[in-house]
């Protein structure tokens, strides 16, 4: 079987289906190659938040333009996203200093944010500890999502609204070009062309070319996290970022006082060790995540991070969140790990085996954020 398209996306992750939605905007007739039955990587595993003030300015700017995009979206169907807004709250004087200086950095941007009191942070986020909280900095334009439940729905928008054709349970096993057509050939021998190809198969790409997988910079971040029983009548608005989370974000290393903070912080603590900063959000059945945490690999060395959880962290985070925020119950109904690579030397890892085929992946934890803008601004740069 033969069918042609303009565009073949390989991964129906965020990443792949934001540059197949822009793509169908110009009109372009476009394919969606997804190996899995629904995508199961790091779209589905992530915390689910929309989060651009936590971005250096470039990612800031496209994490802005994705919210236009979410919420244009979301007008058209349910894709479970919530402007609730997003709050880093400081537990010192040193992360006091940082958001002060992050407002202020916003207010040049013109990005809007809002300084917290702590008696405002206390008594607008229910069960936030007094002897924790110091201030806040509240993001009102910023999102949170079912991030499982909302790729899906987003793939039967662009179904139904753009005529997106989606291939589940579909795995490419080879993708070339000849005289400017462009093939990607599946694992039952089906052939599909086009014109141009985009791959965007985060790590996985190496078995389509493992040679430039081998070469290239990319590593992978194992994550952890966790999710609580249903909170009850309790509610918790946005999403919820503290210290930890204002010691780490890259938004921050912008901040005059960063790295005279870092300096003083312990380089062998545990959450240096294990890369965590405590997040909550809470889910559409009043459950609350918390997250989360970061080991590191080489992408060629990936499987050395395992498949285990190491339960050391998740007690950490419990007990770390406990000193943040009281819930009604810390009852844990389900834990699992992400996995998203990341170039160590670039912002997101793109190269071209061919003039029409696109390697675009490692965007690391950007992609819920920053996949919207970014592949707009691909998409146009491609079809320039």
């Amino acid at each position: 079987m033969t069918t042609k398209f303009d565009l073949i996306v390989v991964g129906g992750g965020i990443l792949g289906t934001f540059h197949a939605y822009h793509a169908l905007k110009k009109g372009l007739k476009v394919a969606l190659l997804e190996k899995n039955s629904i995508p199961q990587g790091a779209t589905v595993r992530n915390f689910g938040q929309v989060v651009p003030s936590g971005m250096d300015l470039k990612w800031q700017n496209f994490g802005r333009e994705s919210l236009t995009i979410y919420n244009e979206l979301q007008a058209q169907t349910n894709l479970t996203i919530r402007k609730n807004g997003s709050v880093y709250i400081a537990s010192n004087d040193e992360e006091m200093q940082l958001i002060n200086e992050l407002y202020e950095i916003n207010k040049n941007n013109n990005y809007e944010s809002v300084l917290l009191s702590k008696s405002e942070c206390i008594n607008r986020f229910d069960g936030l500890r007094s002897d924790y909280c110091k201030g806040g900095l509240f993001f009102p334009q910023e999102l949170s999502v079912d991030s499982a439940e909302m790729i899906v729905k987003l793939h039967t928008l662009l179904q139904e609204k753009l005529d997106l054709k989606i291939f589940y349970n579909t795995t490419v096993v080879e993708t070339h070009e000849n005289d400017g057509k462009c093939i990607a050939i599946t694992a039952d021998g089906t052939e599909l062309n086009a014109s141009k190809i985009i791959i965007c198969g985060g790590h996985e790409f190496k078995t389509l070319y493992p040679n430039v997988f081998n070469e290239s910079d990319l590593e992978v971040s194992k994550l952890q996290m966790l999710q609580t029983k249903p909170q009850g009548i309790y509610s918790l608005q946005g999403n919820i970022l503290t210290g930890l989370s204002i010691r780490r974000y890259e938004s921050f290393e912008e901040c005059p006082s960063f790295k005279k903070i870092k300096f003083l912080e312990d380089p062998n603590s545990f959450e240096k060790k294990f890369g965590v900063h405590i997040l909550f959000k809470q889910a559409l059945d009043g459950s609350i995540i918390l997250g989360d945490s970061h080991e590191y690999a080489d992408a060629k060395n990936s499987d050395d991070l395992g498949f285990d959880l190491n339960m050391e962290i998740d007690e950490f985070m419990i007990n770390e969140a406990k000193k943040i925020i009281d819930l009604p119950t810390y009852e844990i109904q389900r834990r699992w790990f992400g996995v998203y690579s990341q170039c160590k030397t670039k912002d997101i890892f793109e190269h071209n085996p061919s003039p029409n085929i696109h390697i675009i992946t490692g965007i690391g934890g950007k992609g819920m954020t920053g996949s919207g803008g970014f592949s707009k601004f691909n998409i146009d740069k491609i079809y320039a």
